[in-house]
């Protein structure tokens, strides 16, 4: 009897000897239906939302949401695959964007209801992806992504351990984080030499509703410049054996460091996600200091 968590589904499966899995995009095809159940109950697409999966391979998740909605944006880069996906089904249930996610513009996509991102993403560029998907944060209601589970431990880690980097400062910048649930490796075909996770990220509301009704943004939890942000946050954990006072010495001295309660020997994985936004905002309009001898 076969383990409900390792039945594979046959159509995919079949398909499968027709395609060579390409290591250049990543490619290991889900084909476990009880996973693949678990991912779409997690996702919960409902008519009226916008649902983009990212990579749908041979349509292992695409044919259980378009059994939910009547629409379905997916974003592929394989041509062989685009062709597998156009013949299987038309342009009125399935629109294909043809392209490296890397480059989509996911904002554009935004209609009146919610956009939800769902995917299996490659895990040879899950991290850029991740940074370049927080770029369409603002618009975003939620998103659900197959992972390495070695990078979703990273993302959803709490300052001091040893997986807290620059992924979680800057994805817990933008999003509340949760692991759903681990994926082993035999889920896949090809099966990858690594345990996966799902996780969800639901974008954080970094505003706040002041006492006179109006919403007002937060110090401690919104950047007033975010490219200063985030070149703080990547010089501090650049060298994160070393201590704030030499990785930030290029923006601050270990005297503003004590000003603002940061200790100038603690190490970046240290510093919560609001620390690096208030260090960010106290320097905001700050001369910049001459690099120490």
């Amino acid at each position: 009897m076969v383990h409900p968590a390792n039945k594979k589904i046959s159509q995919p499966g079949s398909q499968l000897r027709g395609h060579v899995a390409r290591k250049r995009f990543g490619q290991n095809f889900l084909v476990s239906t009880a996973i693949i159940q678990e991912i779409v109950d997690a996702i919960a697409p409902r008519a009226g939302e916008t649902v983009v999966e990212i990579g749908p391979g041979l349509g292992a998740l695409t044919e259980p949401l378009l059994a939910r909605i009547d629409h379905l944006q997916v974003v592929e880069i394989d041509r062989d695959l685009i062709a597998r996906l156009r013949q299987r089904w038309p342009a009125e249930r399935l629109t294909v964007h043809e392209g490296d996610a890397l480059d989509f513009d996911f904002s554009a996509l935004k209609r009146a209801g919610p956009l939800k991102i769902v995917g299996n993403l490659p895990y040879n560029i899950s991290s850029p992806l991740l940074f370049h998907l927080s770029e369409s944060a603002t618009v975003v209601h939620d998103m659900h992504f197959m992972l390495q589970k070695e990078v979703v431990d990273r993302m959803v880690a709490e300052p001091g351990s040893s997986d807290f980097g620059r992924l979680s400062v800057m994805l817990q910048y933008h999003y509340h984080m949760e692991c759903l649930f681990t994926v082993p490796p035999d889920a896949f075909e090809p099966p990858p030499k690594v345990m996966s996770a799902i996780v969800r990220l639901i974008p954080r509301d970094k505003k706040k509703v002041g006492a006179d009704g109006t919403a007002q943004s937060a110090d401690n939890e919104t950047a007033k410049d975010e490219a200063l942000f985030a070149r703080i946050v990547a010089a501090a954990f650049g060298q994160r054996r070393k201590m704030l006072r030499n990785t930030l010495r290029s923006f601050i001295d270990e005297a503003g460091l004590t000003a603002l309660g940061i200790s100038p020997t603690a190490r970046a994985e240290e510093l919560g996600v609001g620390d690096y936004v208030r260090l960010a905002n106290a320097l905001k309009n700050a001369p910049t200091p001459q690099p120490q001898t």
